[in-house]
């Protein structure tokens, strides 16, 4: 973490300082419970909580400073060290905008580069955040986010963890509503923005897909003119992104769209699932062949727009494919496979979902399921607005239509799938309903059978993602009956 003393905080946030100015913490926590010795604790308001309540528990664990909206203190009356800020939240992105202006400074004056780099999309940000750690980690100090940090409170979060030595700074950057991306962009200044595509996922909370396409072309508006901007070519309305920068685009293409510096020939899928294609880049006479470990025909959007943003920030190609040849999934719930040793494969997918990524989901365990039984269990999808029963209607149908084995669907809120693939043709114990994830695990338990293949799709919230560890725990036996 770049070191601010107390005196310094209260400065760039516009706080009022009600501490020691000479304090400096070592790092930034939100929560109480993470907090350590030289800790800053920021208490944020919360739906559920409110950080203010955890104060005491954040400075029992080692913190030294609070940021926090009201003064607080300690059973004594004894008030807390603190910075007291109008936004708690606003203070941290404004604390962060000065760790990147300080680092950028720190490094242009000693003839060194630092590049930022940021990825949106309505899917794939993560691992394409991953993938591209994962390439600019052999050639200096790169920081990225942890999971899916991603937001207001995420991304400052990422920075606080880079320091003056850092090169490279992979920020990802999601939103719910037009100007949230702007935000982020205008606290990191990336030189390299990333658009994956706009997809559906959230269109209840920005009003319509139009609006997606808005926040998310954003990133590339807050370019500079020395900077790149790496769009999907495949995505319409991605690509109409480079009339809104005033950076150098680079297309990506899976589809052999001319307009795209960077391509796949020669794509086909292994058979473990996992792309594997020739790496064309601009200004490269040679070809780079990329074999993937991910699974699925929808990673080769994502590693390509890794390949993309890695060339744009100067490494080689040899260097790229082979980075890209080596990685595995990262981060977990996302086309996790594990094989159990009765011969059952559970691909848990269950991190987030939207209809786009649920499509491709169900394309990929049909895919990978000729000659075996398939499960495809799926729940809802969130935030899709108006569009939700009509969307989970489309999923029940297409799970019919890809010829899947079984499709158990688990939780009201996804029962129009169900209902949809009753009605295409799916019938007795080829579809079936759980109202709760205990309920699907009981069902799961008794009629899994070696050599199936089961898929775990839900949102987030849903929960699947706990009840596909559960399932990919052998044996099946009595190893507690609650979910997470």
């Amino acid at each position: 973490m770049i070191a601010f003393t107390a005196a310094e905080i209260a400065e760039i946030t516009n706080g009022r300082l009600a501490a020691d100015p000479g304090i400096t913490p070592a790092s930034v926590v939100t929560d109480s419970r993470e907090a350590t010795a030289g800790s800053l604790y920021v208490a944020k308001p919360g739906e559920a909580a409110d950080g203010h309540d955890f104060v005491g528990a954040a400075f029992d664990r080692g913190a030294v400073l609070a940021l926090v909206e009201r003064d607080t203190a300690a059973a004594d009356g004894q008030p807390f060290p603190a910075v007291v800020v109008k936004d708690s939240v606003l203070a941290m992105g404004a604390l962060a905008a000065e760790a990147v202006r300080r680092i950028r400074a720190r490094r242009a004056a000693a003839g060194e580069d630092f590049t930022v780099i940021g990825i949106t999309g309505s899917a794939g940000k993560t691992t394409t955040k991953d993938l591209l750690a994962g390439i600019l980690a052999g050639r200096g100090e790169t920081i990225s986010p942890q999971g899916s940090y991603n937001g207001e409170v995420g991304v400052p979060l990422t920075v606080f963890k880079a320091v003056y030595e850092t090169r490279y700074l992979v920020i990802e950057m999601g939103a719910t509503g037009v100007g949230h991306i702007r935000y982020l962009a205008d606290m990191v200044r990336p030189e390299i923005g990333v658009v994956l595509f706009v997809g559906t996922a959230h269109a209840g909370e920005f009003g319509g897909i139009d609006n997606i396409a808005l926040a998310k072309g954003e990133l590339v508006e807050a370019l500079p003119a020395t900077g790149t901007a790496v769009l999907n070519a495949d995505d319409a309305r991605v690509a109409a992104m480079a009339a809104r920068t005033i950076a150098t685009v680079l297309g990506f293409s899976s589809q052999a769209d001319p307009s795209a510096a960077v391509q796949a020939e020669n794509l086909e899928l292994n058979a473990a699932g996992s792309p594997e294609f020739d790496l064309v880049l601009p200004g490269d006479a040679a070809r780079h062949h990329v074999s993937a470990k991910l699974i699925g025909a929808h990673h080769i959007g994502n590693l390509l727009a890794a390949a993309a943003a890695a060339h744009a920030a100067g490494v080689p190609g040899a260097e790229i494919a082979a980075s890209l040849s080596a990685q595995s999934a990262a981060s977990r719930w996302r086309m996790e496979r594990t094989e159990r040793a009765d011969g059952v494969t559970i691909i848990n997918d269950a991190y987030n979902a939207n209809p786009e990524s649920m499509r491709a989901a169900l394309r990929t365990l049909a895919d990978l399921g000729r000659g075996r039984r398939t499960w495809a269990v799926l729940g809802a999808m969130l935030e899709l607005g108006e569009d939700s029963i009509r969307e989970h209607t489309a999923v029940g149908t297409q799970v019919v239509r890809l010829n899947i084995s079984r499709l158990l669907v688990v939780g009201r809120e996804a029962r129009a799938l169900y209902v949809s693939a009753v009605n295409e043709g799916s019938w007795g114990d080829e579809c079936l309903f759980a109202e709760t994830p205990e309920e699907a695990y009981g069902i799961l338990r008794a009629e899994l059978e070696p050599g199936d293949l089961v898929l775990f799709k839900s949102s987030n919230s849903v929960g699947l993602r706990h009840l596909g560890d559960r399932i990919a725990l052998p044996p099946l036996g009595n190893e507690g009956s609650t979910l997470p």
